[in-house]
């Protein structure tokens, strides 16, 4: 089933793509959540002349994109977690690094950040970032024990 996609779907596509599914996935799931829409002939028509007029705009998000990756190089990211001989007590997430970039100044939702493996020791880690569908940041932070 080819499918028009309304917005982001995580392991599946970005906005506006073309993709192609299994049939009761988009029946059942993606347009009836209103993620999606059936790919035909007119939509795909309307589709492409929504692309062509959004290019300026994709390419000034390019743009904001690669300041805010200028921005996060300059960035030494610490989190502090409750620790004892460098275990932590519960683990570090997405979750906790998009507050401490929040506080930072950066509004990056957590949905955008991805970690390798869960944190569950003290150390230095990296992130992957999507600051666009074409934008990626690896995020290099330390992980270091509260004195609580």
């Amino acid at each position: 089933m080819e499918l028009i996609l309304k917005e982001d779907v995580e392991n599946l596509g970005f906005k506006d793509d073309l993709v192609v599914v299994k049939n009761g996935y988009g029946r059942n799931f993606l347009i009836p959540q209103g993620k999606a829409i059936l790919a035909t002939i007119s939509a795909k028509k309307v589709l492409a002349e929504k692309l062509k007029q959004s290019q300026v705009k994709e390419k000034q998000a390019i743009e904001e994109a690669s300041k805010i990756v200028k921005k996060l190089e300059k960035l030494e990211l610490k989190i502090s977690a409750k620790s004892e001989n460098d275990k932590l007590f519960g683990s570090v997430t997405n979750s906790e690094i998009s507050k401490e970039l929040f506080s930072e100044g950066f509004e990056i939702e957590k949905k955008c950040i991805q970690l390798s493996s869960s944190i569950k020791k003290i150390g230095s880690y990296t992130a992957k970032i999507r600051l666009h569908r074409e934008v990626y940041y690896d995020l290099n932070f330390d992980v270091v024990s509260s004195q609580s």
